[in-house]
C-alpha cells in the first residue's frame, strides 16, 4: 500500500476544501519494488476508484452550479490507502493540512479540510474517526455501516449516507423469519463491523423467533486454524441458512474453503459489504455463493455522471502508452480507443448504489457550506448572540453544526438528512445473487425493505423469481424442529434453545388451532375436542332416546305389560260373573288392572328429550300409579285375611270392611302420594339438566330431582305400602289352599321388593342414561311381577280350567 508520506493521490485547489480517503489500489505489480508512479499498480479496486471519481464529479458539478455555493469554488484532496494505519495516518494529514512549500525557507501552508468523506469500511473509519472528532471536523462515510458509530459520545462528528447495521440487521432478521428459517448460523469478520452486525442481527432475531445455532468470528489476517475450525462446525451443523456479516475479503476466503470441502446446498444471507461486490466472479468456488439474498442501498442514476480516468487505467485496459517520448514496451495509443464498449465493472453506470452514496454525501457538505455562507443574508445566525460564521474563515466545527440539520432533496427524489444520530433513512433493496449467461453473479432485486413504512409493511417482495442456494425452486428449509401443526403444542427440549423442541398432541378436552401453539386451550364448558384436537365441537348430548336400541326395547317391554294387562282386563270383564272373577273381589281387580296399565305406560315418559313437562311428569306419575297398584293389592290382602276370618262360627268381621271401606282404604293410601308430590312439586320440583360431570366428553341430559327429600319420601312411601302388603300376604300365607289369594300375593310382594330394593344400589351407581334404563327395569320388572303372579292362574283357570271355575270348587272341603 501508498505510504504516508506522498501527497494526495488526487488533488484541486479551491476556497474550501473536502477530504477524501478511498482504497482502490490494492496490490503492486511488483512488490519488491517501492515506486511513487502510477504505473505499478495493476490491481485496481474499481468500485473504490468510482468513488473516488463519483466525489471528483460531484465537486466539479456543484463549482459548475451558479445557485450554490456562488463565488466560491469547492477544492478536494482525495488519499489513496489501505490498512489501517495508513487510512489514520492520511486522515491526520488531513487535518494537520499540510499542504507543501511555499519558499525557499522551507515553510508549509497549512490548509485544513472542512469535511473528510470516507472510508468505506467501518473498522478503519472507527480509527480515524476518534481521532478527528476531537477537531470537530465532520465525517461523512458512504460504506461504514457499523451500528458502532450512531454512537454520538463515541463518535460526536460522524455522519453517513448509507443505513446503519441495525436497520440492516433487523431487516435482515425480519426477513429470514418471512422464510421461516428458525435455525441458522452467524459467521462475522472478527472486527467492530462483524461483532456489532451480528449482536444486532441475534437480538432482531430473537424478537422474531430465530435461533442461532452457532457464531463465529473469523478475520482474513487470522490464523488458518481459525477457518478451519469454522469449516468444520458447518460441516456438522444442522441449520442450512448462513449469515455472512463480512467484507468480500472474508466471503471469498470462506467461500473457497467451503467449495475445497465439497459442502453446496448452502442459503447464504449476506450483508451489504460483500453482496453486490462484482470481484465476487473472480473468486474460487463464487459458485456456492448462488442464490445469496442480501440488503442493499436502493440503486440510483446519477446524471450527466462520466466516468473520470487517470492515465495509467487508459494504458491498462487498452495495453498501449499516452507517453510517445517515454520508453514503453507497449504500443502509443491511436486515439481512437474507446471505452463505451468495453465490458467493465467501471464503466457501468446503470446501477450505482453505494456510489450514489458518495454523490449524496458530496451534496450534504456542500447544502451545509451553502447555508453557512447565506447565513448573513438571513441576518440570524446559529451562533453566539445569533451570529454567523465569518464565510472568509470558516472552521470545521461550523461545517459540523449546519450538517446537523441537512435536508434536500436529490434530482432522483431522495431526501436526504441525518438522525440525532447522524444516521439516513433506512431503505434497502433484497438482492438475489444470480448466475447470467456469461458464467458471472448479477445482483437481482426481488424486493424492497423501509423502515419508514408501518411494521407491516416494511418488508415486500416482488415477483421476480428468487434462485435458492440449494438449487431448487422451493423455499430451502432451516429449521430446529419441524412446525408444530395444529392439535399439539411445543414443549422446549431441555438445555437447546426455544427453536428445539418436541410437539405434544393436546390432551382430550383442550385444543390448539393454530402452528407452533405453546398452550392448549380448554374447550368451553359445552364443548369438546374432536379427532384432531384442533377444534371445539358440542358436546355429544346423550339421552335414552326411543330410537337407540336400549329405548327400543324398554318401550317395546312397556307396551307389551300394556298389552297383556288389556288382554287380563278383558278376559276378567268377560267372566266377571264368574264365581272365580266374584270372589278375588272384581272391583279391586279391575282397578288394580288399571293401575298396571298406567304403570306400563308410565315408564315411557322416562324415555326420550327430557324437558320441564317429562321432568315433573315421569316421577310424579310414576309414585301415584305405584301407590294405587299397591294399594289395591293392599286391600286385596285385607280382603282375603277378613273373609278367611268370616268364615269362623259368629264372626261379622266382614262389615267393618266392606266395598265401601275398601275404595276409601285405596283413596286414602293414594291421596296421601298424592299430596308428598304436590309438595314436592311446589318447594323444588324435578328439571331437565345437562350433566357434565359424569363424562368429560359428553353431556347427559337427565333429570334433575329437584328436592332429593321429596324423591325418597315418595319412593319410601311406596316401599313402606308394599312391606305392610307383604308382612299381611306373609300372615296370610297358611290359609286354606282353595284360599290361595295371600299365597300368589305374597310371591308377587316378594318381587316387588326385591326389585326395589337391588333398585337403589343400581340406581346410584349407573352412569348416564343407564340410570334411567335401571329406573324404567325396575317398574316394568316389579309390574310384571304383579300382573304375573297375581292373574296369571286365575286367566289360566278361566279359559282352560273351567270345571275349576264353579262355586262347589271354590267353596272347597267345610272347615
Amino acid at each position: 500500500c501508498i505510504k504516508p508520506t506522498q501527497p494526495p493521490e488526487l488533488t484541486q485547489d479551491g476556497d474550501l476544501v473536502i477530504g477524501g480517503i478511498f482504497s482502490f489500489r490494492t496490490g503492486f505489480k511488483q512488490p519488491d519494488i517501492l515506486l511513487y508512479t502510477l504505473f505499478y499498480y495493476p490491481s485496481l479496486n474499481s468500485r473504490e476508484f468510482k468513488f473516488a471519481q463519483t466525489m471528483i464529479f460531484a465537486i466539479n458539478e456543484i463549482n459548475n452550479n451558479p445557485g450554490m455555493l456562488p463565488d466560491v469554488k469547492l477544492g478536494y484532496k482525495i488519499y489513496d490507502n489501505c490498512g489501517t494505519i495508513d487510512i489514520l495516518r492520511a486522515a491526520l494529514a488531513l487535518v494537520s493540512g499540510l499542504k507543501g512549500e511555499v519558499s525557499d525557507g522551507n515553510c508549509t501552508k497549512a490548509e485544513t479540510v472542512h469535511a473528510i468523506l470516507g472510508h468505506s469500511g467501518s473498522r478503519p473509519t472507527i480509527a480515524f474517526q476518534q481521532v478527528v472528532g476531537r477537531f470537530h471536523i465532520p465525517v461523512i462515510s458512504h460504506f461504514a455501516t457499523c451500528a458502532c458509530l450512531s454512537n454520538r459520545r463515541e463518535y460526536p462528528t460522524f455522519f453517513r449516507t448509507i443505513p446503519s447495521d441495525y436497520y440492516q440487521s433487523r431487516a435482515l432478521a425480519k426477513m429470514v423469519r418471512q422464510f421461516g428459517w428458525t435455525w441458522i448460523g452467524a459467521v462475522a469478520v472478527d472486527n467492530e463491523y462483524g461483532r456489532n452486525g451480528v449482536a444486532a442481527f441475534v437480538q432482531n432475531a430473537q424478537e422474531f423467533g430465530v435461533c442461532i445455532e452457532y457464531s463465529e468470528a473469523f478475520s482474513s489476517s487470522g490464523p488458518p486454524d481459525n477457518l478451519q475450525r469454522i469449516i468444520e462446525i458447518i460441516k456438522h451443523s444442522t441449520s442450512k441458512v448462513i449469515l455472512a456479516f463480512m467484507s468480500h475479503r472474508e466471503i471469498k476466503l470462506l467461500a473457497a474453503e467451503l467449495y475445497r470441502h465439497n459442502v453446496k446446498g448452502l442459503q447464504w444471507v449476506g450483508s451489504d459489504a460483500w453482496i453486490t461486490d462484482h470481484s465476487l466472479t473472480d473468486s474460487e468456488g463464487h459458485s456456492i455463493l448462488v442464490g445469496s439474498l442480501g440488503f442493499v442501498v436502493s440503486r440510483a442514476h446519477i446524471q450527466g455522471l462520466e466516468d473520470q480516468f487517470v492515465r495509467e487505467y487508459w494504458e491498462d485496459v487498452f495495453n498501449c502508452t499516452l507517453n510517445e517520448t517515454g520508453k514503453s514496451q507497449r504500443k502509443p495509443c491511436s486515439g481512437s480507443e474507446s471505452l463505451q464498449n468495453t465490458d467493465l465493472e467501471f464503466t457501468d453506470v446503470s446501477e450505482l448504489r453505494f456510489t450514489n452514496n458518495v454523490y449524496k454525501s458530496v451534496y450534504a457538505v456542500a447544502h451545509a457550506l451553502d447555508s453557512l455562507i447565506k447565513c448573513d443574508v438571513n441576518g440570524k445566525g446559529p451562533f453566539s448572540n445569533w451570529s454567523c460564521a465569518d464565510v472568509q474563515h470558516i472552521k470545521p466545527w461550523q461545517v459540523l453544526q449546519y450538517l446537523s440539520t441537512v435536508n434536500f432533496t436529490t434530482e432522483e427524489g431522495e431526501r436526504v438528512y441525518f438522525d440525532s444520530n447522524g444516521d439516513s433513512p433506512a431503505k434497502y433493496e433484497l438482492v438475489n445473487l444470480q448466475m447470467n449467461n456469461k458464467g458471472a453473479i448479477d445482483g437481482v432485486t426481488v424486493g424492497i425493505y423501509d423502515a419508514s413504512l408501518p411494521e407491516r409493511h416494511q418488508f415486500i417482495m416482488n415477483n421476480i423469481p428468487v434462485v435458492w442456494g440449494n438449487g431448487l425452486n422451493e423455499v430451502p428449509a432451516s429449521v430446529c424442529s419441524e412446525s408444530c401443526l395444529p392439535g399439539a403444542r411445543k414443549v422446549l427440549q431441555k438445555g437447546r434453545p426455544v427453536c428445539c423442541y418436541d410437539c405434544i398432541p393436546c390432551p382430550a378436552g383442550e385444543i390448539s388451532n393454530l402452528t407452533d401453539s405453546i398452550h392448549c386451550l380448554k374447550c368451553p364448558p359445552e364443548y369438546w375436542s374432536n379427532n384432531k384436537r384442533d377444534a371445539c365441537i358440542p358436546k355429544v348430548i346423550e339421552f335414552l332416546a326411543y330410537d337407540e336400541l336400549l329405548g327400543t326395547l324398554l318401550a317395546l317391554f312397556s307396551l307389551m305389560g300394556v298389552f297383556l294387562t288389556m288382554i287380563t282386563t278383558i278376559i276378567f270383564y268377560c267372566h266377571k260373573e264368574t264365581p272365580l272373577v266374584r270372589a278375588n273381589n272384581s272391583e279391586l281387580s279391575f282397578l288394580l288392572l288399571f293401575s298396571l296399565t298406567l304403570c306400563f305406560l308410565c315408564s315411557l315418559t322416562f324415555i326420550g328429550r327430557p324437558s320441564e313437562w317429562s321432568c315433573m311428569l315421569r316421577h310424579t306419575a310414576f309414585g301415584i300409579t305405584f301407590v294405587l297398584c299397591i294399594s289395591c293389592v293392599l286391600g286385596k290382602t285385607i280382603v282375603v285375611l277378613m273373609a278367611f276370618r268370616a268364615t269362623l262360627p259368629g264372626s261379622n268381621v266382614m262389615k267393618w270392611f266392606g266395598t265401601t271401606q275398601q275404595r276409601l282404604s285405596v283413596l286414602t293410601f293414594t291421596l296421601i302420594q298424592v299430596l308428598i308430590c304436590t309438595l314436592w312439586l311446589t318447594i323444588n320440583p324435578p328439571f331437565p339438566f345437562k350433566n357434565m360431570s359424569h363424562y368429560k366428553e359428553k353431556i347427559i341430559l337427565e333429570c334433575a330431582l329437584g328436592s332429593a327429600v321429596g324423591f325418597w319420601a315418595v319412593l319410601g312411601y311406596i316401599g313402606l305400602l308394599a312391606v305392610l302388603c307383604f308382612v299381611l300376604a306373609f300372615l296370610a300365607r297358611k290359609l286354606p289352599d282353595n284360599f290361595n289369594e295371600a299365597k300368589f300375593i305374597t310371591f308377587s310382594m316378594l318381587i316387588f321388593c326385591a326389585v326395589w330394593i337391588t333398585f337403589i344400589p343400581a340406581y346410584v351407581s349407573s352412569p348416564g342414561k343407564f340410570t334411567v334404563a335401571v329406573e324404567i327395569f325396575a317398574i316394568l320388572a316389579s309390574s310384571y311381577g304383579l300382573l304375573i303372579c297375581i292373574f296369571l292362574q286365575k286367566c289360566l283357570i278361566i279359559l282352560f280350567r273351567p270345571e275349576q271355575n264353579t262355586k262347589k270348587h271354590m267353596m272347597g272341603k267345610k272347615i
